[in-house]
């Protein structure tokens, strides 16, 4: 049997950021349900673990097999490495692979920003004419975040940087110049001036002062996943109306959400998802700060891989 690659060039050719996020959108008001995705599967591997994400969909089904190496960096290569494969629903049959660390460098961006659009689109003054966004993280989620918002927030008039090594914060500011998107580097005291703040690092404790945010800011705390790291103090989720990708999903692995509230907090709680936030169910409170934490799920790789297969040219 032989199965057609997509690389990552073809990955990247077939998902540029307005179809990825109309497609994720599209999904969620025709009916994908978060809540029902397949949880993910950890098992250890010599040097690290192999991360599996598996899903199912009417048409097609797919599986997205990574390894995480934490020694990778310093060898030079990098930390995750992951392959995906798409699935005839009906048969089982394999259908296609395709790189399943751009995939992931892709469906992440547009995920935080199909949700800052809406949570955007719900603020009950009105949205901010020329907002300021502040990216933390100087890698490669950081990059596509900046790339994203680029072409998805047009109305964005300033972009600015935050991260712990200045090395990497000025090389990400010269890759993007080049593409001629103007980012500057931040500094800490930004973050009660700033409109939109996305969190994309790797830290494994809050990353700011949550009693910093000013009302009504957006915070996307997506760089983390797992009870035992968080991006976010305890302070700013309390204090804020808070979206998820799934409940579900947040209570098995939002350790940003986890150590402010209960499980069972939450569960009488019930923030929104993201199928209520594309539905317009979401209602904000001027007087608050909005918060949207993701993990990433299969069922959005899943997503995205149906459109590189059924537009995209593979090999």
């Amino acid at each position: 049997m032989s199965l057609s690659y997509f690389d990552a060039e073809a990955v990247r050719a077939a998902l540029p950021w307005h179809t990825a996020v109309t497609a994720l959108h599209n999904a969620l008001r025709q009916g994908v349900d978060p809540e029902q995705d397949s949880p993910r599967i950890f098992s250890p591997a010599p040097g690290g673990e192999f991360l599996l994400m598996p899903t199912t969909g009417s048409r097609y089904s797919g599986l997205k097999a990574l390894t995480v190496a934490p020694e990778n960096p310093a060898r030079g290569l990098q930390k995750i490495q992951g392959i995906y494969l798409l699935i005839d629903s009906e048969t089982l049959s394999p259908l296609a692979t395709m790189d399943g660390n751009e995939l992931t460098a892709i469906r992440t961006p547009a995920v935080t920003l199909l949700a800052v659009s809406q949570m955007l689109a719900a603020a009950p003054g009105g949205e901010p004419t020329q907002p300021k966004l502040l990216i933390f993280g100087a890698g490669v989620q950081a990059l596509n975040h900046f790339r994203a918002a680029n072409v998805l927030l047009p109305q964005a008039t300033d972009f600015a940087v935050l991260g712990q090594r200045p090395e990497r914060v000025q090389a990400l500011i010269r890759q993007l110049n080049t593409e001629g998107i103007q980012v500057r580097p931040a500094e800490p005291s930004e973050v009660s001036d700033a409109d939109i703040i996305l969190c994309t690092t790797s830290s494994r404790t809050p990353l700011f002062d949550g009693n910093s945010v000013a009302p009504g800011t957006i915070v996307a705390a997506i760089g983390q996943h797992g009870l035992d790291a968080r991006e976010v103090d305890a302070a700013l989720v309390r204090r804020s109306d808070v979206v998820v990708e799934s409940r579900t999903a947040a209570w098995r692995e939002a350790g940003d959400l986890i150590p402010a509230r209960s499980v069972s907090e939450w569960q009488s709680i019930q923030p929104a998802n993201l199928q209520d936030l594309v539905n317009g169910k979401l209602r904000r409170n001027a007087t608050k700060p909005c918060l949207y934490n993701g993990v990433g799920m299969a069922w959005e790789d899943l997503v995205m891989a149906t459109v590189v297969y059924e537009g995209g040219s593979g090999r």
